[in-house]
């Protein structure tokens, strides 16, 4: 058995300990069962968001997908993960604490609760489109680093399922609690092994300075911090993760789970900060993919083809180091995905209330509906970036209308709810069928003028105010 495989059995294993302990915590949870599961009981440390927000933000997306864009476009790919940050330190200061106040299990039904029921629906529906999408992307990452490293075991699609597997067991039997004690150790991973594995590389291809001297000309502007995507671009990473930081379920999740308002507050700071450099660093391997395999036929193969060339032992540290990230990741997305169909689906349809003895059923049998559905659309995404920024773009309608009923609540009009979310949805599908229409360089750009002109007219011209969002009983 090679050392590789060896270390990355070892890392599931210790992974599937952790999962199978998560489920004592959710035994010995006082109250709802269900709670406990979705949600760690709303009694996760700051510690545990830190590296839950942190394991969400550093996945496939921000490993694989930016050294795909860095072969490309150079060291400016690692905005990607430096927005991120930005977005989570975005959270801790203005709305951590106030989502930690309600009661709530997800985004839409803090829009139910301002606009109504059908404003609630199509939330869902929006929610879900840009999460099950980027989950698939980490089984696509997950993938590619298999085949990559251990191609003699791994097909593409063996590696697609293997990943689905882990994903998917650590979900249904540990729930969130498993999400966040094995986010602890999967972030320890992500930084130990990006560190090593980039080292060992610089080694390998005899120093930076040899790699800047076979990079196509000139060889400067790939280490520009803007110029290989432009200004435009890298604004719109600030503004996609910004906006989709905000309200997405999977991040306002963590903030539902944290034990007290300042818990969510400085997790979530503590968090942001951890992640700015992280793309910045997978960057490094685009580019040094790019000066010592020029003719890659897919982009998204840079990092694991480097991967590949590591020694033993420390390429071993960096597979399990990118799985990692992808299981971080998309862990906590399926978790959130759970639970706006749980919460926002199956009790409005199931209108009885779910026996308490079934609760735990009811949430698993949610997890693997979700999970997969998520692996089925894993099988036709290409792109991980470009698919990932067009989906978080959708986000803009609950931010706006979210921060509104916070800092501007005299403007929030309950009419406006609805039609907005859908006008959000209405863009993405124009900026995804009928390029001719499109305006400006990233979607994000439509979103907020769009949104932003249509609050302004709803603001003006219709009367009744939405309703306020307020703290309310927790549940027990």
């Amino acid at each position: 058995m090679s050392i590789q495989l060896g270390i990355l059995i070892v890392y599931v294993v210790v992974l599937i300990g952790i999962s199978w302990w998560s489920t004592k915590l959710q035994k010995r949870a006082s109250g709802s069962k269900m709670l406990s599961y979705l949600l760690a009981g709303r009694n996760m440390p700051a510690v545990v968001i830190c590296v839950m927000l942190v394991g969400l933000a550093v996945g496939g997306a921000s490993t694989v997908g930016v050294a795909e864009t860095a072969y490309n476009a150079g060291f400016s790919a690692g905005w990607y993960n430096a927005a991120w940050g930005m977005g989570g330190i975005a959270v801790g200061l203005f709305v951590a604490k106030f989502f930690r106040k309600m009661s709530v299990k997800t985004i839409p039904e803090m829009m139910g609760l301002m606009f109504g029921p059908k404003t609630r629906f199509l939330s869902v529906v929006n929610q879900l489109l840009v999460m099950i999408s980027i989950t698939a992307l980490q089984y696509v990452a997950g993938g590619s680093i298999l085949k990559a490293l251990l191609p003699d075991i791994f097909t593409f699609q063996g590696g697609l399922i293997t990943t689905a597997l882990i994903f998917i067991f650590i979900t249904v039997v540990g729930g969130y609690w498993a999400s966040g004690l094995t986010n602890i150790i999967n972030v320890v991973m992500i930084y130990i092994g990006i560190i090593a594995a980039l080292i060992n590389t610089l080694g390998v291809f005899g120093g930076m300075e040899v790699i800047k001297l076979t990079l196509p000309p000139p060889s400067a502007a790939w280490f520009h911090p803007i110029s290989g995507l432009g200004i435009a671009v890298v604004a719109g990473y600030v503004a996609v993760m910004v906006t989709m930081a905000i309200t997405t379920q999977a991040v306002a999740q963590i903030s539902f789970a944290a034990k007290d308002e300042k818990t969510a507050k400085w997790g979530f700071l503590a968090g942001g900060l951890i992640i700015l450099p992280a793309g910045f660093l997978c960057a490094l391997f685009g580019i040094i993919a790019r000066s010592q395999f020029p003719n890659l036929e897919n982009a998204a193969m840079a990092l694991p083809t480097i991967a590949a060339q590591l020694s033993p032992f420390v390429g071993g540290i960096f597979l399990a180091s990118l799985w990692a990230a992808d299981i971080s990741t998309a862990v906590a997305l399926l978790m959130g995905c759970s639970t706006l169909v749980l919460e926002d689906i199956v009790k409005k349809v199931y209108t009885k209330p779910i026996k308490k003895e079934h609760e735990l059923l009811v949430s698993r049998l949610t997890v693997l509906g979700v999970s997969l559905l998520s692996f089925l659309l894993a099988l036709t995404v290409v792109g991980i970036l470009r698919t990932i920024t067009t989906a978080l773009a959708i986000t803009t309608s609950f931010t706006l209308l979210i921060l509104s009923d916070i800092y501007f609540h005299k403007l929030n009009r309950k009419a406006s709810g609805f039609w907005i979310v859908l006008l959000s949805l209405l863009l993405w599908v124009i900026w995804t069928y009928l390029p001719q229409f499109r305006i400006g360089p990233a979607l994000i750009y439509m979103e907020w003028v769009g949104c932003g002109a249509l609050f302004i007219l709803f603001a003006i011209f219709a009367k009744e105010p939405a309703n306020r969002l307020v703290p309310q009983v927790e549940e027990k």
